[in-house]
Formats: structure tokens, sequence, C-alpha cells
């Protein structure tokens, strides 16, 4: 992408609106903009990312046997009202009657809506186990936005549900979610401890909060140092296998948010292994057995004919935050330091004097020549000052840089800058484009 055909809107001031890194660097990188309290546009180079992330999560997803759908973000309060939901969830529900004045809601979820489509769907136990996810909007009507994406009112959020036959295949399903997830956080170049957490308005038994240590996080959490070292399950973990081993590494220190930290079991931690942190929240499993499928009379066939409601779980990921934690993780004074999986291009081409003859072939044929081979450029064609270019790309945060200048290009070189470690090196344009390809 030429950035002369491109919409991105930097600001060099900080927002006094923003109160944390992220929201001020989204804010001044033109990744968002600001509609009202709490909602926000999401601009060409924010929407890059986004996509981004969502793709991660999507491919984790399908790994572990998820299967993707779409459900609307309208649905009928009478779905709410059966499942004993639509008066306890409280006024973070957007509640609206369309023109026949029937009760609706912006769903914050969609425990009740996924039930009953699987109760329409599946009829006998030799349809489970089943995973329905999707990636969508949602809405919830926050006392206090603030934070930018980190506690926004609308939001885009993976939500899966699985259905199985009985408590301990359902926990089968859970364990294969808890995997997933520890798998798409490290992806995006994050460090994700499963905590034990309330269950919220969503309910249950067994429920995990996935919790980024941030100092700008929203609650106090406390852990085990260990987890910091801990591996992550490789790509060709199997999800048909037991992963109770890997679910119990994860989960046998201690690692709890503030709504149940235990301050006894704390203390049996060593003093040099305990961290007491903030954390940012990315993601929660919870496990509910019949919570929903009992009074929506959700249910199978059994064996012997008999029916036998389903036991269910529900699996959360955070996209939209997820880009708030990955910036509050990844950023220096200058600005973002995007993740190699994550980043909204790869290279950022500087053409330092545009209009120059050698420094525009220079520049179109490194364009076309990382193009081809399937590296994301956002190339400065623009006319504006070095300094201003510089700045430009230490804010918005691509992997590398690589810089055409008139000098360098006398010498037969380019200049390319490692973002992550500020590392500069002069290099043959054949020698540049094999770094960036082979890093």
């Amino acid at each position: 992408m030429r950035l002369s055909e491109y919409f991105l809107p930097v600001s060099k001031e900080n927002p006094r609106e923003a109160e944390i890194v992220s929201h001020r660097l989204m804010l001044r990188a033109g990744m968002i903009s600001q509609m009202s309290s709490g909602i926000f546009a999401w601009l060409p180079l924010g929407l890059r990312v986004l996509d981004k992330i969502a793709n991660i999560v999507r491919e984790e997803q399908n790994r572990a046997g998820a299967v993707e759908l779409l459900m609307p973000t309208l649905q009928s309060a009478d779905l709410w009202k059966k499942s004993g939901r639509y008066d306890a969830y409280g006024k973070e529900m957007l509640r609206i009657k369309d023109r026949h004045d029937r009760e609706m809601l912006y769903g914050p979820t969609n425990e009740e809506m996924v039930t009953q489509i699987a109760a329409a769907g599946l009829k006998s136990y030799k349809d489970l186990p089943l995973n329905l996810y999707h990636i969508q909007w949602k809405f919830r009507d926050e006392v206090r936005p603030r934070f930018g994406v980190m506690r926004g009112r609308e939001f885009l959020m993976k939500d899966a549900y699985s259905f199985d036959l009985t408590e301990e295949e359902g926990m089968k399903s859970f364990n294969r979610m808890f995997v997933a997830y520890l798998r798409t956080y490290k992806r995006m170049g994050l460090t994700a401890i499963p905590m034990r957490a309330e269950t919220g308005p969503i309910g249950g038994e067994a429920s995990y909060e996935f919790i980024v240590l941030a100092k700008t996080g929203e609650s106090e959490v406390y852990c085990h140092s260990d987890y910091l070292e801990m591996e992550t399950p490789p790509e060709d973990v199997d999800y048909k296998a037991d992963l109770t081993p890997i679910i119990e590494q994860w989960t046998s220190k201690y690692a709890a948010t503030e709504d149940v930290h235990d301050e006894a079991e704390f203390a049996k931690v060593p003093d040099d292994k305990k961290i007491t942190a903030r954390g940012i929240e990315v993601g929660q499993v919870f496990f509910f057995g019949t919570k929903y499928s009992e009074p929506m009379d959700a249910y199978v066939q059994g064996p012997d004919g008999e029916k036998i409601f389903l036991q269910s779980g529900s699996y959360g990921v955070g996209v939209s935050r997820l880009l708030g934690a990955i910036i509050e993780a990844c950023h220096d004074d200058d600005g973002i330091i995007w993740p190699k999986e994550v980043a909204p291009y790869y290279v950022g081409l500087i053409n330092l004097k545009s209009g120059d003859e050698a420094c525009d072939a220079a520049c179109e044929s490194l364009y076309e020549e990382l193009s081809d081979a399937g590296i994301e450029v956002l190339y400065d064609d623009t006319s504006e000052r070095a300094g201003g270019k510089f700045g430009r790309m230490d804010l918005i945060g691509l992997p590398w840089q690589l810089v055409v200048g008139p000098r360098g290009l006398k010498d037969g070189t380019v200049e390319l800058k490692n973002r992550a470690t500020g590392e500069k090196q002069s290099l043959s344009t054949e020698a540049a484009i094999t770094k960036i390809c082979t890093e």
C-alpha cells in the first residue's frame, strides 16, 4: 500500500481523554476514531490488526475442532426470559423494542441463542460432541466506559459454545478450548496466565480468566511466577488425546483474580515466587453443565431413548480488547512495537527523497519484489521531511523499516531497521530483501 493513497490520520499530540498507553497510541496512530462514549470507528490501520487477531483466533478454534457460524446481534427477550437472565443481567444489557412493541436486546453474549440452535439441530447423542463459535460485535452498556478499546461499550468478541452428553465429555471440550487459548495468545506475542475467577452473569462452576500482566490492568491479580516460564502447547498438539496433563500443568500453581483470591493459599507460595500485579483480562472459559439446557429444554435422545439434557460450556476471547492488550505489552516511548503475526504491515518502506529518480526507481523495485514475495509493505512515498517519516513509522510500529536515500544508493546500500531492537544495518538491496523474507 502506498501511503499517498492511504488513510492514516496520525497525530503528534497526546489526546487528553486517553488515560492509558494503548488508548493514546491507537488514537495517535490513526487506528481508531471515537464516535461516542465507548464506541469507536475502526480506521484502516486498526482494522488490519483487528482482522489479523481475529484470523489467529479463528485458526486456533478450527484446529481445536470448533465449527464457525454467525448469530444475529439482536436477540428476542423471550429467550433470555426462558433462561431467567433477562432481569438478572442488569443495566449493562441494552433493551429495545421493535415497531411491533416486541422486546428485543442487543446481545452481550449468546448462551441462550446458541442453546436454542443446538436444541433444534441436535437429535441424537451420536451428534455429539459439538462446539459452535462465531466472531461478532457485541454491546454492553458500561457505567463508565474507559481505557479506549479495553473497556468500550461496543466490542468484537469470539464466543464458542460446547455441547456434550456427559459432564466428563463436557470437561474434555473445556480442556480443548483451554489449550487453544494458550496457543492463541502465545501466537500474538503475549503471555496469558489462566487464573481462577468468578463466573459472573454467565454462571456455572468452573471458570478461568486468561490474564496478561500489565501496569494498566483493571484488577489486581496474584500468581506463581513459574507461569511466566511455562511451555505453550505446540502447534501439532493432539486435541483428540487426553489433555489433562497440560491442564494440570497450567492450573497446579496458584493464580487467581482479586475476586476469588485466597490469602491463606497464596501464603504457601515461596516469597521469591509470588507475583502481585495488575492484569488485563483477554478471555474467559466457563463450564456450566445444564444451566441453560434444562430451562430451555435442550436435550438429545440417549442410547436407550432417554431424554438427556446437554452439558455445555462457553468460551470468550475479547478480540478488540486484545489489540489494546498487545499495545500495552509491546510499546516504547516512540510508539507501538507490533509482534510479527499481528502487525498491520510487515515492512515500512521509506523513500527519503520522493521525486529523485534514483530513489523512486529503487523504492519501486523494492516495493514490487517484496510484494511479489508475499510481504505486506506500507510504502511512504510522500514528500514529507525525513523526520516526520521516521516518527510516523516508529509510532505505527511495523516490524521492519527499510530506508532508501540518495547517499546510501551512491554506495549501493539501503538501511534496514528492526523496530523492536532499534538495530540498523546498511545492506545491499538483495541482502535487505533476503533478511526481511527469512526472519
